[in-house]
């Protein structure tokens, strides 16, 4: 099985690293970095770069396409080479998936129309502009297309992924060897559970990529 990651400037990195570290222990199973430009990639921290050496026109028929978040999913909504792309693998693919913002290229490619979805809650409501319907949930799968939620949700996605390749069995065993287990030491990780005045934070701190945010 072939698994290809799509990589772009200002990626976030644990968009794809999360499922990284799930997928690449999935036995028989081979992942690609893929980038319209392969070379080094810098996240949207500045701080690391991963080597993507497949071009788009190398991977061709991948099992499973990622597409993951971040500042840099904003330069990736225009139509072309990658959309092009995107719509090519998704023909054959079993499955294709998403974290983060990556659901809105998938979206902004005509792959998500008229299907449910979900995204960073920045960027939920967005979707609705691509005739996708949001989805307020860490993962949703919708025909052979599975999204994920804001960044660390990448990694439930992964599990839920892994279980439906390989079985529940395997899945969790990953999940054990990963020690996913988590406690944070806060309840500020929805806008369900978060303090008001965090939100308000948030939101401007966020404003930035999500101008709608701070509408009304």
């Amino acid at each position: 099985m072939q698994v290809a990651i799509l990589l772009y400037p200002k990626f976030t990195a644990l968009d794809v690293l999360g499922p990284y570290e799930v997928w690449g222990r999935l036995p028989d199973t081979e992942i690609v970095f893929v980038a319209e430009d392969p070379g080094l990639i810098t996240n949207d921290l500045a701080s690391l770069s991963i080597s993507a050496p497949a071009s788009l026109a190398e991977v061709t028929r991948p099992d499973v396409v990622l597409v993951g978040g971040g500042p840099g999913q904003l330069n990736q909504m225009a139509d072309g080479k990658l959309h092009e792309w995107l719509r090519e693998v998704d023909r054959t693919s079993a499955w294709t998936a998403s974290v983060c913002t990556g659901s809105l290229i998938l979206a902004g490619a005509g792959l998500l129309t008229g299907r449910r979805a979900t995204c960073h809650w920045g960027g939920l409501e967005q979707l609705a502009e691509f005739g996708v319907t949001p989805v307020s949930e860490r993962v949703v799968t919708d025909g052979h297309y599975v999204t994920a939620a804001g960044i660390s949700a990448g990694i439930d996605m992964a599990l839920t992924l892994a279980g439906s390749l390989a079985g529940d069995e395997v899945a969790q065993v990953l999940q054990l060897i990963l020690e996913y287990a988590p406690e944070p030491p806060y309840h500020a990780g929805s806008l369900e559970t978060a303090p008001a005045a965090i939100i308000e934070s948030t939101k401007q701190k966020l404003a930035p990529r999500f101008p709608h945010l701070l509408a009304g």
